[in-house]
């Protein structure tokens, strides 16, 4: 289900979001909090960003750019850049 399918919560699209980064990134899903860091927590580097803007629009269907992670530091602040994507 796409996020724009069916109008979801932003709680919604969070835990949904949680569970495909923690598959995807193989990360503890208990570690993707708001506060975390959202590099530092899934280890990205500039090739994994790609694979999170894919996965964002297969998973949400939103179009991300790199331009979109200027700024971007914790799971908090891409929440609520998904939020605002969404228009939650």
């Amino acid at each position: 289900m796409h996020a724009n399918d069916v109008k979801m919560s932003l709680e919604e699209v969070i835990e949904e979001t949680r569970d495909f980064l923690s598959e995807e990134f193989e990360v503890d899903r208990d570690l993707i909090l708001p506060e975390n860091s959202l590099k530092d927590t899934l280890d990205l580097d500039s090739l994994d960003y790609v694979d999170l803007v894919v996965l964002i629009d297969e998973n949400l269907n939103i179009k991300l750019t790199g331009e979109d992670f200027k700024g971007i530091e914790t799971f908090g602040d891409f929440y609520q850049l998904v939020g605002k994507k969404l228009a939650l």
